[in-house]
């Protein structure tokens, strides 16, 4: 009788795990990493619960860390066996896994250094010589395309409109039943790449609910970012973008591409500060499987959103750090999204105490982080030891989400043309995985809703 464990997810946001089984055959659906807070985190050091030479297959969503962070440190104990993704996953995999593996020895490194560690040595999860040794398992698949595995099982990836590469895993065991991993759900009438797919049935359905509790500001992004490049170039100012590499730059990007094509882009230099984002952002425009219509068209007519004649990509350090003696007006977009690392940091320590320069956030900024203390109305922050006054314009764009809305969940849910037999909730604090439960239950009228605890199996009859 096939099943589902729970390994990672249950409970939290984070560390994306769930072992299917049937007729003595295992696939893992995505490999995460915990995230967050210490207990969590130090979940990743723990013996992995399953023997890995039992695992026939992996099966990745996409290429956020809660999802694929874990594979290198498996490969490293032993997995040998194929990594199902998209195109666009294997290509984000190549950029995210050795940066990972990089901030992973460094981060170690810095704790040797300076004795903030309670283990001697310490060691990082993984290395960026154990993320390379990952990729080679990576063997990727076309949207739609089947793959057969063992014991009579198959697959397929579906749109799922979160980043680039993002899927449903439409998964038939022998038996006929099929059960549906969302992954992430993406969300309606964003740029670039496709909506997420409609689905009418499964008898199995595991879905997230990072939102399950709220609704998103209304708000149009387009206009809102008109509005500040208009101040900025009126000001002779400097805007400070901190965003994800992945799909909250390559959005604004495409923003930015939309004024200038209706003439209301003030000209100023825009740079993009951040080799990841780099890289990325090529990723977003060789991948046209992953392109929606209007991509399509933009890229046809030759005017790329990411086009070098509008943006400067900056991979040499110095220039990045010589940016910042250049009088304004300019932008620059750099990680980390949450001012936590990265590029930005220079940027911030240069301009935070001008009160010409605007520090715009895009995404959501976790507690502890300097992004989070900015937004909180610091009026002095420490930035690499040194205590800065905080004069510059903080504003935030409140409505850019790559996840969906309990308002959008249920509008994808409500494509399906009868309810499964269980729909397992997942990817959520307990307050939101809760609400999430509530509203599939009294606005769809279905039943057998759960949320699963780490470590918890399902029989799936």
């Amino acid at each position: 009788m096939p099943s589902i464990t729970f390994l990672g997810a249950a409970g939290t946001v984070t560390g994306s795990k769930h072992l299917l089984e049937y007729d003595g055959h295992r696939v893992l659906i995505d490999c995460g990493m915990f995230q967050g807070q210490r207990e969590l985190r130090e979940r990743n050091w723990e013996e992995f619960p399953i023997d890995l030479d039992s695992i026939d297959a992996v099966v990745l969503t996409h290429a956020h860390m809660d999802h694929i962070g874990m594979l290198p440190r498996l490969v490293k104990l032993g997995l040998r066996k194929p990594v199902y993704c998209t195109f666009g996953t294997r290509g984000l995999c190549r950029v995210s896994l050795p940066d990972g593996g990089r901030l992973q020895e460094e981060e170690a490194k810095h704790r040797n250094k300076h004795g903030v560690t309670r283990h001697n040595p310490a060691l990082p999860l993984y290395t960026e010589a154990d993320a390379y040794a990952a990729l080679k398992y990576l063997e990727p698949l076309h949207y739609h395309e089947w793959k057969q595995l063992p014991g009579g099982a198959q697959f397929r990836f579906m749109p799922a409109g979160h980043i680039l590469g993002s899927a449903f895993v439409e998964f038939y065991f022998a038996n006929g039943e099929r059960i549906l991993m969302g992954g992430d759900l993406g969300r309606y009438d964003t740029p670039i790449i496709k909506d997420p797919s409609d689905v009418d049935f499964a008898e199995y359905l595991v879905i997230e609910s990072t939102y399950g509790d709220r609704l998103h500001p209304e708000g149009n992004a387009k206009e809102m970012l008109a509005e500040i490049a208009a101040e900025i170039d009126r000001n002779q100012g400097i805007l400070l973008v901190p965003s994800f590499a992945i799909g909250r730059t390559q959005e604004l990007l495409w923003y930015i591409n939309e004024l200038e094509s209706e003439g209301r882009w003030p000209g100023f230099p825009i740079y993009v500060d951040s080799p990841m984002a780099t890289a990325s952002t090529l990723l977003y425009q060789e991948v046209e499987e992953d392109h929606d219509k209007d991509m399509k068209i933009v890229m046809d007519e030759g005017n790329s959103p990411f086009r070098q004649d509008m943006v400067r990509f900056v991979r040499d350090r110095q220039f990045s750090k010589q940016l910042n003696s250049s009088p304004g007006p300019w932008m620059v977009i750099a990680g980390s999204g949450m001012c936590n690392g990265g590029r930005i940091l220079h940027h911030l320590g240069a301009h935070l105490d001008e009160e010409d320069t605007t520090v715009l956030f895009t995404g959501y900024q976790a507690e502890g982080t300097l992004g989070r203390q900015l937004l909180d109305g610091a009026e002095q922050v420490r930035i690499f030891g040194r205590e800065m006054d905080v004069r510059a314009d903080i504003r935030r764009m409140e409505m850019l989400s790559a996840h969906a809305d309990y308002s959008e969940m249920l509008r994808w849910l409500g494509g399906f043309k009868e309810q499964p037999k269980k729909t397992f909730i997942v990817h959520g604090e307990p307050d939101a995985s809760l609400a999430m439960k509530q509203h599939i239950e009294k606005e769809l009228g279905w039943t057998g809703v759960e949320i699963p605890a780490q470590g918890e199996r399902f029989e799936l009859s």
